[in-house]
């Protein structure tokens, strides 16, 4: 069995998380100061199929496949809306679906259904060599809720900031990679 490294980045900056502003399948990153990444050539790049993943995979030396798997949790009728819209005109709405991953209150997809997802897709994962996959702050919550076992609702308790990496290795299970 060979070992496979895998490392998740969020996304770059987007106006979106800027502004407090759920996120909308057309969002764009903003531009960066510098390069994001040093040299990082022999590994192959995974990308959600969103804009701002896309973007962001465009930065890395080579060919970008787009990963289906990635993509963001759909938000359903609440994608867009700036937060402040939502606590004050759904605040109960809004409060369920922060105290209950299993919540799906916008029409969308849960934390809990995204962690499924994500799951699915670590256990078929496959591809031994050096891989980066560009994602989303959700899915990276639920890839560690998966990687460490943990309930669904400690997912609330952790931040993605843009651009945050999420070093992971498999021989026999996933291990989570700190370094």
């Amino acid at each position: 069995m060979k070992a496979i490294r895998l490392t998740l980045i969020c996304h770059a900056l987007t106006q979106a998380q800027k502004s407090g502003r759920l996120h909308h399948t057309d969002d764009a990153i903003l531009p960066l100061v510098a390069p994001p990444f040093a040299d990082l050539s022999g590994v192959s790049v995974l990308t959600a199929p969103e804009r701002r993943a896309y973007q962001t995979a465009a930065l890395l030396p080579g060919r970008v496949e787009v990963e289906s798997a990635l993509a963001d949790c759909d938000l359903g009728r609440w994608r867009g809306l700036p937060l402040k819209q939502l606590q004050a005109e759904q605040p109960q709405a809004l409060a369920e679906w922060l105290q209950d991953p299993a919540s799906d209150v916008h029409g969308g997809e849960s934390f809990v259904a995204l962690c499924q997802r994500m799951a699915a897709w670590l256990a078929a994962f496959n591809r031994p060599g050096e891989w980066m996959a560009i994602t989303h702050p959700m899915n990276m919550r639920a890839v560690l809720v998966q990687v460490l076992g943990c309930p669904p609702g400690a997912g609330q308790r952790i931040d993605v900031l843009p651009l945050s990496r999420l070093d992971l290795s498999f021989t026999g299970q996933w291990r989570l990679r700190l370094g």
